[in-house]
């Protein structure tokens, strides 16, 4: 997979999860959950701490192993919210100065 793809690639199998659940997906168990948009929000906020702890003094491959983790988190809460990948791109294009 190329690099410039992956972040795309990764959206397309997350909208994917989110039209076609399966009983088997993680990522549509992260949708189906009882709680709603609180769950992929709790895994969220749990990344984003672990991603924090990892930072202040574990290896570079714990930080970007939980860099990891907070993204795909965070592309299933947006999924959750109704926020598609391109208004993401556009509001960042928005920003480059």
């Amino acid at each position: 997979m190329k690099s410039e793809r992956v972040l795309p690639d990764l959206w397309e199998v997350i909208d994917d999860r989110f039209r076609n659940p399966s009983p088997l997906s993680y990522t549509s168990s992260l949708f189906q959950d009882s709680k709603g948009i609180d769950k992929p929000l709790e895994k969220v906020g749990e990344e984003a701490v672990e991603f924090i702890l990892a930072a202040k003094g574990e290896s570079r491959e714990r930080i970007i192993a939980e860099a990891a983790d907070l993204q795909f988190h965070l592309f299933v809460a947006m999924r959750a919210a109704g926020i598609t990948f391109d208004e993401l791109l556009t509001e960042l294009s928005a920003r480059k100065k």
